[in-house]
């Protein structure tokens, strides 16, 4: 999933690229969607690189036999919650605590 996670990045980027103030080659509506495109773009290569982030830390979680602990109250995170998400670092209980914080 790391590597697809890569790849994808990779791609990204291309379409989060600068959008050229040339109105010569482009009429302003056109440039207005290639900015809102780029917007779009931007946002996905950000939610790429926190997914990314994730999986990387998941993966050290795993190596440093802490997978599967909560990371805030060190409590087994329940399978399910891990077959759903297995970049998961927190119990639901804890989850729902961090988000009404």
């Amino acid at each position: 999933m790391q590597t697809i996670l890569s790849d994808t990045r990779a791609t990204g980027d291309d379409a989060a690229a600068t959008v050229e103030l040339d109105q010569t080659r482009q009429g302003r509506l056109s440039r207005m969607d290639a900015l809102q495109a780029q917007a779009m773009s931007l946002e996905a290569k950000r939610r790429r690189d926190l997914q990314l982030g994730q999986v990387r830390a998941a993966l050290l979680r795993l190596d440093n036999d802490d997978f599967g602990r909560c990371l805030g109250c060190g409590d087994r995170i329940d399978p399910r919650r891990l077959e759903h998400n297995p970049s998961a670092p927190l119990c639901i209980s804890c989850a729902e605590r961090a988000e009404t914080d």
